[in-house]
């Protein structure tokens, strides 16, 4: 069977994220996106917990769980949440943000016993944590040998193992002794496979792909998902398959273009300056027009750690795909600038109850059948972006990048130098 899956979400107990977060309404998009596993984020929070114990039954030919509310839906949960931890090392603060899976209640319950000791569980859905990152693998290790703990969003400037701000410049360095029980990283919005196979020193770790969604909206949840084909369903048979690195079932992820990102390039927002890490590394890092220091991109930070040329691919490497959420397609098509308005929602809908759900969309349905419900445009800028035949102009110190699918419309970008950006309420 195939899974999509999507590890890393929040929930209503997280800053900045939907007070509608709830299982019954998770469930309903993650079917609408086409995600058939899901994390239910912020185990870690009691109120959150106790509303998984009420709202969640424990599948018994899978061994997951399923929503009470709904539970012949084809949406199962994993048991998953967010952590950040701040602590010194070698005199500079280091604030890592960690992900965690377990494969029950029981065991979160656990997990939560030995984390309360280290900071306020209650404070928020990712609870901020006194205590280093070998310190919080240890901890959740010594409950069960079945949990997982791998870092966050691994190139986000900002809470990351590689973060240029407060991050490190190996996985040795942040997890020390604990390294030996970390299999997997997470891609995040910032980065994408490719830049990661330029470090030779993560050739052993599994690329993983998760939203990092604090909202159910279709062009948040799943926007960055796993793929696995498996001939049964249970938290073993996933955990192996990222921790063995099986083809044959972890078979790609689901990325966004990291181009995308609010921190891609290097560059200065008020002084409308945007440069690869090649020019800024000329520049000295220094802004051509106010002679201040230039905020540091993604892009930069991975040129500085590389240790291999661009396109460089490892043997044995997961695939992967870049896609875009249907409903930001279905914007930069129509000429809209929000994937909420009803136009968009209108197509979307019709879309969707026509192929079952989003990523069917994406990923399988041909041109011919696309036309046939949308027409020419629609169906022209889907297959572009599953072929992977679009534009990005990147996005600099806090500007997301800009999609560019028609080629008159990338000129015109480049004419003018930058296009409109998206609100950053939208991305949440």
């Amino acid at each position: 069977m195939r899974v999509i899956a999507d590890f890393h979400i929040h929930s209503r107990y997280s800053r900045a994220t939907s007070q509608k977060m709830c299982v019954e309404e998770i469930a309903r998009f993650a079917r609408v996106k086409g995600l058939n596993l899901i994390g239910t984020g912020d185990f870690t929070h009691p109120k959150w917990l106790e509303e998984l114990k009420d709202s969640l039954i424990l599948d018994t030919e899978t061994g997951i769980y399923k929503s009470a509310g709904t539970p012949e839906s084809s949406v199962y949960f994993m048991i998953t949440t967010e952590v950040s931890t701040v602590f010194s090392f070698k005199d500079e603060v280091k604030k890592i943000h960690h992900v965690i899976l377990t494969p029950t209640i029981e065991v979160a319950v656990q997990i939560n016993e030995r984390l309360s000791k280290y900071g306020n569980l209650s404070a928020d859905g990712r609870p901020t944590l006194n205590m280093t990152a070998p310190q919080l693998v240890e901890e959740v290790i010594e409950v069960s040998s079945e949990n997982v703990v791998f870092p966050a969003h691994a190139w986000t400037p900002w809470f990351s193992i590689f973060g240029a701000f407060s991050g490190f410049n190996s996985v040795e360095d942040c997890y020390q002794d604990m390294t030996k029980n970390i299999f997997a990283l997470e891609t995040g919005l910032s980065s994408d496979p490719p830049m990661n196979w330029r470090l030779s020193k993560l050739d052993n770790f599994a690329l993983v792909s998760n939203s990092d969604s604090h909202s159910f909206w279709p062009w948040r949840i799943g926007r960055e998902a796993n793929v696995f084909e498996l001939r049964r369903l249970s938290y073993k048979e996933v955990v192996d398959a990222i921790r063995l690195k099986d083809k044959s079932r972890f078979k790609f992820t689901i990325e966004t273009n990291p181009a995308y990102g609010k921190y891609h390039w290097t560059g200065h927002r008020n002084c409308g300056i945007s440069l690869s890490p090649k020019e800024a590394i000329k520049l000295g890092n220094i802004c051509p027009v106010c002679r201040r220091k230039l905020t540091k991109g993604v892009d930069q930070r991975v040129e500085e750690l590389a240790d291999r040329p661009p396109g460089f691919k490892p043997q044995g490497a997961i695939e992967f795909m870049h896609l875009l959420p249907l409903s930001e397609i279905i914007a930069t098509g129509l000429g809209v600038y929000s994937p909420s308005t009803r136009k968009v929602w209108d197509t979307y809908n019709l879309l969707v109850r026509e192929f079952e759900n989003e990523y069917s969309v994406l990923i399988d349905v041909s041109k011919e059948e696309l036309e046939n419900v949308v027409g020419e445009k629609i169906s022209e800028a889907i297959i572009r972006v599953r072929e992977n035949r679009i534009n990005i102009v990147p996005g600099y110190d806090g500007v997301y990048g800009q999609i560019i699918i028609f080629k008159e419309k990338f000129q015109e970008a480049h004419n003018t130098q930058r296009v409109q950006q998206l609100n950053l309420t939208d991305f949440m």
